[in-house]
């Protein structure tokens, strides 16, 4: 009888095209299957993953869909084949635990050049000893690298990355971009000479023609607020070398996310670059930053902005959010609106809405709709229907009964087979012959019943998913049923959640309207009862003004519902 090969996967990875040990990917690729043949192995798929570092799974994407094709037993493999452990990873935690869950599903790996193979008694143990001194050789690779880069830093070079905007990086020197630079000198002469701030700079190079190059790190042809601001806080421009502004550092609370941080106080040394601009010009602009951030006070007004992001600028149609005044009006108090960002060039999107919505007025007016709106008896009684249908899951459930059915009979078989084969005599003549034919029988009841557990809980989550979300709609329902008694006592941020949890948006009119509001329509995430008396998503108000809204919905008790 033919013998069954072992299948197996094989996992190949460098960070460069040619790795420092000399094994590039089709190097690994060949060793490992020459392997998988010496062993009468069969390949059932090959993963690779090339220009990513092994510092963790993140970011590593074939590695992942082989983890996940190791999970849904694509291809009944045995065994993962890598030519050496740190191509698996370097980071010991994410080594181990990757190896666990390929163990969970009977998946063992085999380190070809390293000679380890996790099935054994000892593969584990030495995994465990080389993934750590794996992790140690990459903090160790790091902190070389970092103490190269503050090396170079000191000697006035350029200590690695993309050139900042105004320069070009040549046989990695820094030299002036000279089809970038008019922008770095006009952004210091109009911020030293001119006194304008970041937003009134990139506004000034939007409206006069001005285009950013569009290079690896810029991506937005026009100028935004972030990038003026980068451009004065970068001491590169006077002829300096900086080392450290931003830190790689661990997430708070994570197991091995990273993530960059900017630091307040890092060395600073002589370039060997030309500078852009003069040593006085950029000894002024550091004074204005530290002047500026000194007499930064915190802000006293705690508004939330309940409909920021679902309030939609009637230009551009991107979330409004808000922003607060400076103490003004007869009272001389902070006053709160709702504005557009894209006309701040905070983001280098231009929007030609100019209008500030002040806050409470504009919150006020949605309320009051809402208000109106559950109060309407039609409102309520549809609501009431609304809550009081059942789901039908009579398919499902039916569904579910067959499955259960299927995998009891699946088991039944599985325990007679089973006994069949205990019961047979060793001194039968063929008993090789039978036993492997009820073996056979009986791994196919076992697929069988895998097959069918998977589809059960497939309809049990199907179900759960159906009642969770009929719960979840329920408990909205009722909270709009009883709007007007509840609304008032919430907090606001409970007021923001609670509008998030039914509005998906809100539209205004550009300009004012004669009746002295700006809401256009409101759009719902689930069907409610309208001004035409059916049930929809959205309520406009672009052909009535507010109080003919209200009458509206005062009206619709002798409508008839469809």
């Amino acid at each position: 009888m033919h013998k069954k090969r072992t299948k197996c996967y094989i996992y190949t990875r460098v960070s460069t095209s040619i790795q420092v040990d000399g094994y590039s990917l089709d190097a690994q690729k060949d060793k490992l299957r020459k392997y998988a043949d010496f062993q009468d192995m069969e390949i059932a798929g090959e993963y690779s993953d090339e220009g990513v570092s092994g510092k963790n799974i993140i970011g590593r994407p074939e590695f992942q869909r082989m983890m996940q094709d190791i999970e849904d037993g694509k291809d009944d493999v045995s065994f993962v084949l890598v030519f050496k452990l740190s191509r698996f990873g370097r980071n010991a935690a994410d080594v181990l635990s990757s190896l666990q869950k390929m163990q969970d599903f009977d998946v063992n790996l085999i380190c070809v050049e390293d000679g380890i193979d996790s099935s054994k008694d000892a593969g584990k143990l030495m995994i465990s000893v080389l993934s750590a001194v794996a992790e140690i050789e990459r903090e160790n690779i790091r902190t070389q690298t970092m103490a190269g880069r503050e090396q170079k830093a000191r000697e006035g070079k350029w200590n690695g990355g993309f050139a900042p905007y105004g320069y070009k990086l040549e046989d990695g020197e820094l030299k002036i971009a000279e089809d970038e630079v008019e922008i770095i000198r006009i952004i210091f002469d109009r911020h030293v000479n001119m006194g304008e701030g970041p937003v009134t700079i990139a506004r000034y190079l939007n409206d006069h023609g001005y285009k950013k190059k569009l290079r690896q790190n810029n991506t937005i042809p026009g100028f935004s607020e972030s990038f003026v601001k980068k451009v004065l806080a970068n001491p590169v421009y006077a002829g300096k070398i900086a080392y450290g502004r931003r830190k790689t550092e661990k997430k708070p609370g994570t197991h091995n996310e990273m993530h960059i941080v900017a630091q307040d106080d890092y060395p600073v040394y002589e370039g060997m670059h030309e500078a852009i601009i003069s040593e006085e010009m950029w000894n002024i602009v550091e004074e204005r930053r530290k002047k500026k951030s000194s007499i930064r006070a915190p802000k006293t007004n705690c508004h939330v902005a309940i409909l920021s992001g679902i309030l939609k600028c009637p230009c551009c149609g991107k979330g409004m959010y808000s922003n607060t005044s400076k103490p003004h009006g007869k009272d001389n108090r902070e006053r709160n609106y709702y504005y557009c960002k894209c006309n701040a060039q905070e983001t280098g999107h231009k929007c030609d809405f100019r209008t500030n919505i002040e806050s409470r007025k504009f919150e006020k007016e949605v309320e009051y709709v809402i208000t109106n709106l559950v109060k309407n008896p039609l409102f309520a009684d549809a609501i009431k229907t609304k809550i009081g249908e059942n789901i039908d899951t009579k398919e499902l459930d039916k569904k579910l009964k067959t499955l259960k059915e299927k995998l009891h009979q699946a088991e039944t078989t599985k325990t007679r087979i089973e006994k069949q084969m205990d019961e047979l005599p060793y001194d039968d003549p063929i008993y090789d012959r039978k036993i492997s034919d009820l073996q056979k029988r009986c791994d196919k009841q076992y697929d069988a019943m895998l097959e069918t557990e998977k589809a059960i809980e497939e309809v049990k989550l199907q179900l759960v998913n159906i009642r969770e979300k009929r719960l979840s709609q329920e408990s909205i329902y009722n909270v709009l049923l009883a709007f007007d008694d509840l609304y008032d006592s919430f907090e606001p941020m409970e007021k923001k959640l609670f509008f998030r949890s039914f509005l998906e948006k809100i539209e205004i009119f550009p300009q004012k309207r004669a009746d002295g509001t700006y809401l256009k329509k409101l759009v719902f995430n689930f069907p409610i009862p309208s001004l035409k008396g059916k049930l929809e998503k959205e309520i406009s108000l672009e052909y009535s003004d507010m109080l003919e809204t209200v009458v509206l919905l005062s009206k619709l008790s002798s409508a008839p519902m469809i």
